[in-house]
């Protein structure tokens, strides 16, 4: 220890001097717990939660290519680092959106530092959004459970998934349109009844979300 070091601690009374053991205490427990849990972190387990249970969540529903995708701090909290993601909207199917629209999402993960949390430039995305908080930061609706990725299948044909493999997607979503007198044609009423999970026609999953967004 230093001079100076052991000067200034002779200086703080025995009640200061806990306190501040204390305080550095708590700090590396938090490190400590927040680095233990990193791994389990990524792709955060969530409730899980059927289509109509996303589609009410969500304020914002929108279809579209990633223009660009990065990391910054917050603008009022310099401490904290978000994800800026824009897109280029092709299609609103809940709320209201202009030709572009952008969000930014809390960095819960260091690894999505890295990755962009997998966002990148020209991705097609159907993004089921939430409400921004009062500090702008906004996420799909149940996490990754609201954002589907659109891709071909080996078909040529636009499909559907979320990093779930839409796992529970349509669990009790027949009786529950069936409830709110939602009419369904024969093809959407095979789909919501489909034991497995797995990618799904994009435009008969455009079809269910303006359904349930206009039954609410």
């Amino acid at each position: 220890m230093s001079v100076h070091t052991f000067i200034a601690v002779r200086g703080w009374t025995a009640s200061r001097l806990r306190k501040q053991l204390f305080q550095a205490g708590c700090v590396l427990l938090l490190v400590v717990l927040a680095a233990g849990s990193l791994p389990a972190q990524r792709g955060a387990i969530t409730l899980p939660q059927n289509l109509d249970k996303l589609v009410e969540e969500a304020a914002i529903i929108v279809r579209g290519h990633v223009v660009s995708a990065g990391v910054e701090p917050h603008p009022e909290l310099a401490n904290l680092s978000t994800l800026v993601v824009t897109l280029r909207v092709e299609e609103t199917l809940k709320g209201q959106a202009s030709s572009t629209f952008t969000f930014r999402q809390f960095i819960w993960d260091v690894r999505d530092r890295f990755d962009d949390a997998g966002y990148y430039k020209g991705q097609h995305l159907l993004l089921l959004m939430i409400k921004p908080s009062a500090l702008g930061l906004s996420s799909p609706a149940g996490l990754e459970q609201g954002r589907f990725r659109i891709v071909r299948n080996p078909e040529g044909n636009l499909v559907a998934v979320n990093s779930h493999g839409n796992a529970g997607l349509f669990h009790e979503l027949a009786p529950q349109l069936r409830a709110k007198g939602v009419p369904l044609a024969p093809r959407l009423a095979a789909l919501v009844e489909q034991p497995t999970p797995g990618p799904v026609p994009l435009d008969d999953l455009r079809k269910l979300i303006r359904l349930l967004a206009g039954s609410k």
